[in-house]
């Protein structure tokens, strides 16, 4: 479509459901009580004269622009800082107004630069769009005087620009980095002519600045623009669509010139993230088309042999032929795939379904398998669904809002800002975390409690809050009476009461004081609304399953479940591990969470797919890797998941891969996995798929192609041909058609189309016939189960205990500017803030150990060895140290351990026993690394070794 400009009302709109009518120059218009002049003006399409308002933030009323008469008052107040009341009569042209406008204008266009014709804003700005709008032709005022001119740019920061002569003070940016980010980064120093923003520190790059971009779209001038717009001028259309990034989902518009990718702007009507963005979303998506994307599928027998270009048929041809060769010789459940939570829905659910349909067995797992498997699985036994329960918008009726393992100012960063915003407003805030998170104190924000407990002791903890809400008689015996199970509500309240569960014991194996624990459990149970958000700090445990039990036992215990303002509430790592999860990647369950051993449910897919499915469950993820060394499994097709850098004890993982005699890779890069395929088939950006992703809030939104596929071929076809050559023929004609047979053959999707997507913007699952725009807030009146059910949570200590060998805790995380395992983001300018991973220990376990600030360390485990770079920090408790993993050649996996959650087999990423000593040299993995990788850095400089002829 043509550049979407999307209207701007100038200030926010009133949360309230009254409303009073209005006359604006002799037309009648009826707003909410509480909405400026200014808003109500725009909503009957009258356009008042503005600079510094804008509705991302409150009204400031300092440019003098907006200025309005209204009948029986003196004087012309700014229409931005003036409630509308009933009644009253508002003209917004006048002779006496118009004057006035022009003098203020004069006074701004004094002291700024007039190289309109060659300003990278030339056409986006409203400054010149106001001259024109108060019908300015001259300007009185020279240029001879002391002015702003000469001023210099700062261009220190990767994505955009500051240019100080040409700010007009307007104040938006400090505004919209106060009010929508939370940072706080900017401020205006200075009075009068020599009022100016400051960043607070020598410049851009080395603030407190984030860079989310809420200053950059603020800004009315371009004194902060994108140097993308600065380098290829202002876009001409745009695209809806999604980020592809963390679970928030936010929607962006794709702005673009011809087929060249302008900027990344976030969509004001975007459900989940309300126009706000990070920095991911909002610049770091130059990957799309970097150079290292390997657009043609390649060929090799061996993984020893050079990789050989070829043609799409060729290589699809070949895969297949070695996949049917597999199952000839080994059998038809030797061979399986893993789907990806970067792919689209319809691209998953083709995965799966080759694989149940086309290989003939239920070998399908996901990445989901190693971050929130124990969500879906704790969720679905005590509410009766695999998903968080509210919408994200749901914090802002939050009084007391629980944070456990998660940190969304850096993983959900969007998120992260309601969050804080609602904490600014009062709402109380407990954390239990090993890591002191920036959340614990931030500006204006500190919690009310840190629950600093040693990693693996989650379960301990919540048993702990349970204790006391049983004991203390903090129970919601009304809410529990009609909504719960009594059998399993007795059993329950009998085992909190155990003493065991005190939070005196507790203390002996948290480190928590159980005073603490006493009063974050009072406060959580009867300071009003209790919201409970959690992460792969509470999943990533051998009791991760448990625990999510645990705080479901607890919400509903204090009868926090039902209603806004509260929930359980997993933040999803990217940005489609629900909807890979939804769409049935799993081996025992076909899409829906519907078991493949339920003769009635598989009965429905095998009459729609024309084909009779194996009801026995397949192979999980790590039964994959044990069986490939045990001879058993001989192919695999991963779709978009670098398994040889995410999943734990890299040195098992690489020997698993080694094992197969056919490895399928399809993704954007030649990846870590990459190095031990025979088939590499290219796949597709997110800025060239068409289909949907799924939110950690259940939110279905479109993703939409902005560009064409770069390797040629949309990914989806891709497994569909693949499926061909098997054998089983997928004949859809477009994407669309493949939603349509997800919500045919999945209840709860079975009111979605791309067309009612299209029209109403975005859903939350359930949508159907009994909720035909979806689903905000879950377990309304009763549970998905009917009534809800507890489950003993016994804690049982990790069997990864620290001794004099390895004696400190390895703990494991993500960083704002990176993703995942950096295959994106490093491909970006986000790596000027983190080009590589360091591991941070407290001082105290530095100076016993001799270890110096920014030197090389050793990390031994049990199962490998790695060095980083020392980080001395506070952050980390005494006895724990913490790494990310963003950057293959640090090797974090190779030292943490193959332990997994009892239910799901989710790794135990969070709890490695560790001992760190000073380091002169790499690992001897990272040597080996390094030796084995020089091919795929060639081919990335200079191509194949045999391209096609």
């Amino acid at each position: 479509m043509a550049l979407l400009k999307e209207t701007d009302y100038g200030t926010p709109k009133p949360k309230t459901d009254k409303k009073v009518t209005v006359e604006i120059d002799g037309f009648k218009v009826e707003v909410e009580e509480g909405a400026s002049i200014m808003r109500a003006a725009q909503e009957i399409g009258i356009s008042i004269p503005k600079l510094c308002a804008t509705d991302m933030v409150k009204a400031f009323g300092s440019c003098r622009l907006c200025l309005v008469e209204i009948d029986g008052v003196k004087g012309t107040p700014a229409s931005c800082t003036t409630p509308v009341r009933e009644g009253m009569k508002v003209s917004t042209q006048t002779d006496r107004l118009a004057k006035l406008r022009r003098g203020v204008m004069e006074l701004y266009i004094s002291d700024h630069p007039l190289d309109c014709l060659t300003c990278s804003d030339n056409g986006d700005c409203e400054l010149q769009d106001m001259a024109g709008a108060v019908g300015l032709r001259e300007v009185r005022y020279g240029y001879e005087g002391e002015n702003h001119l000469d001023d210099k740019k700062d261009v220190s920061n990767p994505y955009f620009e500051y240019d100080p002569s040409k700010c007009i003070v307007c104040s938006r940016c400090v505004r919209a980095c106060d009010e929508v980010q939370g940072t706080l980064a900017l401020t205006i120093e200075g009075r009068g002519f020599n009022s100016r923003v400051s960043v607070g520190g020598a410049n851009f790059f080395d603030s407190e600045c984030v860079s989310c971009g809420a200053c950059v779209q603020a800004c009315p001038t371009a004194t902060l623009q994108e140097k993308s717009v600065v380098d290829h001028g202002v876009p001409d259309r745009t695209v809806l669509t999604t980020c592809a990034y963390c679970g928030v989902g936010c929607s962006f518009k794709a702005e673009l010139k011809g087929d060249q990718v302008v900027r990344m702007v976030p969509h004001k009507d975007g459900k989940a993230n309300h126009g706000h963005s990070c920095v991911k979303g909002r610049f770091a998506w130059g990957y799309a088309t970097h150079k290292d994307r390997i657009t043609s599928p390649m060929i090799r027998d061996k993984i020893t042999d050079p990789w050989r270009e070829v043609s799409w048929e060729e290589a699809i041809s070949f895969a297949a032929e070695k996949l049917k060769g597999i199952q000839a010789k080994h059998g038809r459940k030797a061979i399986g795939g893993i789907t990806s939570s970067r792919c689209t829905n319809e691209e998953v659910w083709l995965v799966q379904k080759l694989i149940r349909a086309g290989f003939g067995n239920n070998n399908t797992d996901t990445c989901a398998r190693v971050c929130h498997s124990p969500t879906g699985y704790g969720l679905k036994q005590t509410f009766g669904t695999s998903a968080g329960t509210q919408h994200f918008d749901s914090v802002e009726e939050a009084d007391v809002i629980v944070v456990i393992g998660s940190n969304p100012t850096d993983a959900h960063p969007v998120f992260g800002s309601q969050m804080k915003r609602r904490l600014r407003e009062g709402a109380k805030l407990i954390i239990a975390d090993p890591r002191v998170i920036d959340l614990v104190k931030t500006p204006h924000i500190e919690a009310d409690y840190h629950l600093q407990l040693q990693p693996g002791t989650n379960v301990a903890l919540i048993n702990a809050f349970a204790h006391v809400v049983v004991t203390e008689g903090l129970v919601d015996e009304k809410f529990v009476a009609e909504r719960c199970e009594e059998d399993s509500f007795a059993e329950w309240r009998e085992f909190a009461a155990d003493p065991v569960n005190s939070p005196e014991n507790v203390e002996k194996i948290t480190g928590v004081p159980a005073e603490d624990i006493r009063a974050a459990a009072r406060l959580y149970a009867t300071g009003g609304n209790g919201a409970i958000y959690y992460g792969l700090g509470v999943t990533e445990h051998s009791q991760g399953s448990t625990m999510v039990m645990g705080m479901a036992n607890l919400a509903m215990a204090t009868g926090n479940i039902g209603r806004l303002g509260v929930g359980v509430n997993p933040m999803r790592g990217q940005n489609n591990v629900q909807g890979s999860c939804d769409m049935g990647s799993f081996p025992h369950e076909l899409p829906g969470y519907r078991s493949v051993s339920d003769d009635a449910v598989r009965g429905e897919f095998e009459s729609d797919w024309g084909v009779e499915l194996d009801p026995e469950p397949g192979f999980r993820i790590p039964n994959m890797f044990d069986a490939a060394i045990a001879g058993k499994y001989k192919g695999m097709y991963v779709q978009g998941e670098d398994i040889a850098q995410s999943d734990p004890n890299t040195l098992h993982v690489e020997e698993a891969l080694r094992s197969l005699e056919c490895l399928i890779v399809q993704d954007l890069f030649l990846n870590e996995t990459a190095r031990f395929a025979h088939v590499f088939l290219p796949g597709t950006s997110f800025l060239e798929k068409d289909g949907t992703f799924i939110n950690a809030e259940r939110r279905i939104n479109r993703v939409r192609p902005a560009i064409k596929p770069q390797q040629g071929m949309e990914e989806w076809r891709i497994t569909a041909a693949l499926s061909e050559a098997m054998g089983y023929k997928m004949p859809y004609k477009n994407a669309s058609e493949i939603m349509d047979e997800i919500a045919r053959l999945t209840p709860t999707f079975s009111g979605v189309s791309f067309k009612m997507l299209d029209e109403k913007g975005s859903v939350q699952w359930p949508c159907n016939e009994s909720a035909p725009d979806g689903t905000p807030v879950m377990h309304i009146g009763e549970f998905v189960r009917g009534k809800g059910h507890f489950v003993l949570t016994d804690f049982v200590p990790t069997t990864e205990k620290t001794n004099r060998k390895f004696p400190l805790i390895l703990t494991t995380g993500r960083i704002l500017s990176q993703y995942n395992v950096g295959a994106q983001t490093r491909r970006t300018q986000n790596s000027d803030w983190h080009d590589e991973d360091v591991l941070e220990i407290h001082p105290s376990d530095a100076e016993a150990r001799g270890v110096q600030d920014g030197h090389w360390v050793s990390i031994a485990s049990r199962k490998g060895e790695t060095s980083l770079r020392a980080k001395i920090s506070t952050r980390v408790a005494p006895g724990v140290v913490y790494t990310t993993f963003h950057h293959p050649e640090s090797g974090a996996n190779v030292v943490t351990t193959e332990n997994s959650d009892w239910a799901t087999n989710c790794p135990e990423y969070k709890v490695t026993a560790v001992q760190i000593t000073p380091a002169n040299h790499k690992s001897q993995w990272q040597e080996e690394y390094e030796a084995t990788t020089p091919e795929l850095r060639r081919i990335l400089t200079e191509g194949v070794v045999e391209p096609a002829e």
